[in-house]
């Protein structure tokens, strides 16, 4: 492949629902282009961008994969991203270094979460946003209908392009309004007929003219003054619409028979910004102050690490953006994260599993660079001469946490390298070690993405383990005070053991032990009132209820003896010890649970279900606000920790995907009776297995 100017560069991410029909769009792409000899099918798990052992298992993408396409003497970098929600970190990849989107729509079964999560997304990033509504050779598909249901949810910006004449259930022919042109298909081949008598025709050109006539005063002039728009002014006026997000337009076909692909892809030409169109990104400069880049091949090199693909054998391979200047080989670049200097090896382009070195990378185009060690995803490179920082990618954060075991002990260690490994190719995921309850947490988006992590364990670094729910980390304190005795006495000829005190233990306000004595009159010496403390410190380690830590218990040393030969620092540490087994069962002793701080953004129809789900696991809802986004509610509740193993899961099946939430640990309060007993009595069960 030859090398492009950013002008004829299109960075352009396919995102949607699953089951859309992304990669097959991005094979049909690839094949009328000719970038590939053959159409790949997902079902039979030979596509280009699907090619990771997990995706051809599952016969869904699981991560973002770049394939380039040339075009009419244009390079498109096609980068599919995954449907599955479980797998949005490889979306937020693909926006990153996107500079359109298309969004996959199915004919069939209408507009749904994952088209409106990303077209939220690229709002947010401020890139255009086209429509392509897929399936059309389905004899289900409703065009008219998906496309109502597109403007109600999307406003007026949606603006349709290319529309299909359908007659008895099936596609005769698609009418491209801004070519005025039609295209009848046969075996994937395009062949012009006359535009057919359609009834809506004349509604939809006028909607697509006034879309025009709005970008710009010169064309709102015109279009008052009854002339006719050129097909220069149409093409001009819809890429300015495009290109400042007022106009979203709407193509339609099908990616599996290759009916309507080349003309989304005359329109991604014609319509989508190109790299260089894009005037750069704003950096941050060393003094904190925001720098101005521009997409220039001769400017100071700047490039955004987006994507991260860790081989046990290979070692990394790190696909980037370059915003500025050229990257080629054997040059050296600043890391902004580590400042430390990179440098670069070998440069390619990537298409699906397939590398090609090439001689350099120029602004605005996609490429990778294998074996930097230190260099991540979110990681900038740029020239020493112009240290910059650009914007990482904006990943959502792990909500659904698993316990980790390893099936062979021989196995233990290796786990946290393994993870730690896939770590860096996926930044949604979290690992850590919870050392009270010694348990290795897995934190991932939900089900399906953890199952994939430990798939992938196995698989690449033959580590096989199992998932559990993670134990809850409970603590105990008392509500009574008490005044006991502890009394440490051995006698094994010569020296013996000798430590005898009196300890008030009462309830505190603090998380950790709180000592201090009282005695008067030498009954324990000084030197041994360290000990005391020592042994108590250690005994609130464990409580005697289900064995979790005491908190918020103060302990008063008022009195005691001891003995001038035998009594020793142990014996009185000892003498802690039996005083704190004596007194604490007296004091009343409670079960405390940890309680979370729990925000929901839910849509306002499943407010109702939300608020009695949060009632279920014993929650507070604190109050109920209307969220920025438009037709969102955000509920905050408190809401015990033990109850939200779960809710990750419901939160998805009950809003179809639209919720999101933040939990937060907030403290500890007292465990309800029954929870308290049944966490005891297994507690006591664990304990004598």
């Amino acid at each position: 492949m030859k090398q492009y100017s950013a002008k004829n560069i299109r960075n352009i991410a396919l995102v949607g629902h699953s089951g859309t029909g992304k990669t097959s769009l991005a094979e049909a792409i690839l094949y009328l282009s000719g970038g590939t000899d053959r159409l790949g099918r997902v079902a039979d798990g030979n596509t280009v961008c699907d090619f990771d052992p997990e995706e051809i298992k599952r016969k869904a993408s699981v991560s973002m994969a770049v394939a380039p396409a040339e075009w009419k003497d244009v390079k498109i970098n096609i980068i599919d991203t995954p449907g599955l929600f479980d797998f949005s970190g490889g979306v937020s990849e693909g926006i990153r270094a996107a500079g359109s989107v298309v969004i996959t729509v199915s004919g069939k079964s209408g507009l749904a979460v994952g088209a409106e999560k990303g077209f939220k997304a690229a709002t947010k990033k401020g890139i255009a946003k086209i429509f392509f509504v897929n399936e059309m050779d389905n004899e289900n598909a409703d065009f008219n209908k998906v496309f109502e249901e597109m403007k109600s949810v999307f406003g007026p910006i949606v603006c349709p392009l290319v529309v299909p004449f359908v007659q008895n259930r099936k596609v005769q022919c698609y009418v491209n309004l801004l070519e005025n042109k039609a295209y009848a298909y046969k075996d994937g081949k395009p062949e012009e007929v006359p535009v057919p008598d359609m009834g809506q025709l004349e509604d939809l050109k006028t909607a697509m003219v006034e879309a025009v006539a709005e970008t710009s005063e010169e064309l709102m002039e015109k279009y008052f003054s009854g002339e006719e728009f050129t097909q220069d002014e149409l093409i001009t006026g819809l890429a300015m619409g495009v290109g400042r997000g007022e106009i979203a337009p709407v193509f339609c076909g099908s990616a599996y028979t290759l009916e309507g692909v080349d003309q989304l892809m005359n329109g991604l030409i014609w319509l989508a910004p190109s790299a260089e169109s894009l005037v750069g990104e704003t950096a941050t400069g060393q003094d904190g102050n925001q720098v101005e880049l521009t997409v220039d091949d001769k400017a100071p090199e700047a490039a955004i690490v987006f994507k991260t693909i860790v081989d046990p054998f290979v070692g990394k391979l790190l696909y980037f953006k370059v915003v500025s200047g050229t990257i080629k080989s054997d040059m050296s670049l600043l890391n902004m994260r580590t400042g430390q200097t990179e440098k670069i090896g070998k440069v390619f382009m990537v298409k699906g599993k397939k590398q090609t070195e090439v001689p350099f990378v120029s602004a605005g185009d996609i490429g990778a660079v294998s074996k930097l060690a230190n260099t991540n995803t979110g990681d900038t490179l740029c020239s020493p001469s112009r240290p910059v920082t650009l914007p990482g990618v904006d990943f959502e954060g792990p909500c659904l946490s698993m316990a980790v075991f390893a099936k062979n002990k021989a196995d233990e260690e290796k786990i946290s390298a393994g993870l730690a490994k896939l770590m860096e190719e996926d930044p949604t995921i979290d690992f850590y070690l919870n050392y009270e309850t010694n348990e290795r947490i897995l934190s991932g988006i939900g089900e399906q993405h953890l199952d994939v992590v430990i798939s992938k364990l196995k698989s690449k670094f033959g580590i096989e383990v199992t998932l559990e729910l993670p134990k809850v980390p409970y603590r105990e304190t008392i509500r009574k005070k008490v005044k006991v005795q502890g009394k440490h006495k051995k006698q094994s000829g010569g020296h013996g053991q000798y430590g005898d005190v009196w300890i008030e233990f009462e309830p505190g306000t603090k998380d950790e032990l709180e000592f201090s004595e009282t005695i008067f009159g030498g009954a324990v010496p000084k030197n041994y009132f360290p000990a005391v403390e020592k042994g108590l410190l250690e005994a609130v380690q464990k409580g005697v209820l289900a064995g979790y830590p005491m908190v918020e218990v103060k302990a008063t040393l008022v009195d005691g003896s001891y003995h001038p030969v035998d009594s020793s620092e142990i014996a009185f540490k000892l003498a802690a010890h039996a005083a704190y087994r004596a007194g604490i069962p007296q004091a009343s002793p409670v079960l405390l649970e940890p309680v979370g701080y729990l925000k929901t953004t839910v849509p306002n129809d499943n407010t109702g279900d939300i608020m009695g789900d949060i009632n279920k696991r014993r929650g507070r809802v604190l109050g109920m606000s209307p969220s920025e986004e438009s037709n969102m509610t955000c509920i905050e509740a408190e809401v015990p920790m033990a109850e939200m193993g779960d809710y990750s899961i419901m939160l998805r099946s009950l809003t179809q995907g639209r919720g999101y939430f933040k939990l937060e640990f907030a403290r500890y309060e007292e465990a309800p009776p029954h929870i308290a007993q049944k966490v005891i009595e297994e507690s006591k069960k664990n304990a004598e297995e």
